[in-house]
């Protein structure tokens, strides 16, 4: 192995989205060790150097009405298949202080789309016991809590919606606005201020670079930038331009853009690597995070590379996961 190379997987990754969970519940025979089906297994996320990965229960429409017990089966595929694989469920604030001490990734939870919850705050309830930190409000389109963005109408929030982001606010779960209505963004920016309770975009790129709906516009991300939120910039190839091949030049665009409205503190990454069926070239799973560390270094100062790829996301977690609560 090359001196570089070397250097390059000494870099530490947060990376804050991947739906490796859903292909798993289609297929029982999928191994997290080492799969060449998965773009996201252990195996890779060490030669990536991804010290905490978030999984995203995505309850595909393959499955029909999204129901509770769909939510469930993917926590038991966590639990059984990632976290048994040797991947450390990080669930509380102190779980960061272990980061360090035993060379293992760290696993987040998030659900993506509130469809699963079927309006029982309850069940949210039941979501975070089994350690679920984050919640994408909605996949593309409408469910009973809000619009997403591809819904023609571009709705908010219902009433129920409402409920269930006072809920999380209370709970500890940061809301995750990729995929919701540009409307709900900004209803949900309103509340989030009050409650002083901000949010992130776990995948989403910059609209003004490439005009795609799930892309944020400036003042979208300038509203982030404000709240100290976080955006996951992200490898969909078809969010970063208009047809391909796609490569990493074009990706650092969209960081370069995001930078340009002063929101270098507020970047991350959020590849969705196994939500995708096509790639960035060199960035096909994980184990590529090297490559795009090479690149990003080659335009940028360590520092601020280094902060992209894990300070950044680490110190939100730090400052947002909720504490363990002490038994008696």
């Amino acid at each position: 192995m090359n001196e570089r190379l070397v250097i390059l997987l000494s870099y530490e990754v947060i990376d804050f989205h991947c739906d490796a969970l859903y292909k798993m519940q289609f297929d029982s025979g999928i191994s997290f060790s080492q799969d060449s089906r998965l773009d996201v297994d252990l195996d890779k996320l060490i030669k990536g150097g991804v010290q905490i990965q978030t999984f995203a229960i995505y309850i595909s429409e393959r499955l029909g009405p999204a129901r509770f017990h769909h939510v469930l089966d993917q926590l038991d595929i966590f639990n059984k298949k990632v976290a048994g694989a040797g991947v450390r469920p990080l669930c509380w604030r102190e779980d960061l202080d272990q980061l360090r001490q035993v060379n293992q990734p760290l696993g987040l939870l998030s659900i993506e789309g509130a469809d699963g919850l079927e309006g029982n705050m309850q069940y949210l309830r039941i979501a975070f016991e089994q350690g679920v930190r984050f919640l994408g409000l909605t996949w593309n389109f409408a469910n009973w809590a809000a619009d997403g963005v591809m819904e023609r109408r571009g709705a908010g929030f219902t009433n129920k919606g409402l409920e269930l982001i006072a809920e999380c606010h209370r709970l500890g779960i940061t809301l995750d606005i990729s995929h919701l209505s540009v409307q709900g963004f900004w209803e949900l920016v309103d509340m989030a201020n009050k409650a002083q309770k901000p949010f992130i975009a776990s995948h989403s790129n910059a609209y003004q670079i490439y005009a795609h709906p799930r892309n944020l516009r400036d003042d979208q991300i300038q509203a982030i930038i404000e709240m100290d939120g976080r955006i996951g910039i992200t490898f969909v190839p078809y969010f970063v331009k208009a047809g391909g091949p796609v490569h990493i030049h074009d990706l650092i665009r969209h960081i370069e853009h995001i930078c340009s409205l002063g929101g270098s503190g507020q970047l991350m990454f959020g590849s969705d690597f196994d939500g995708i069926d096509s790639y960035i070239t060199g960035l096909e799973n994980p184990g590529c995070y090297p490559g795009l560390i090479g690149e990003l270094l080659r335009y940028y100062p360590e520092t601020l590379v280094k902060s992209w790829l894990f300070g950044n996301a680490e110190s939100f977690l730090r400052t947002h996961l909720p504490k363990r609560k002490k038994t008696l």
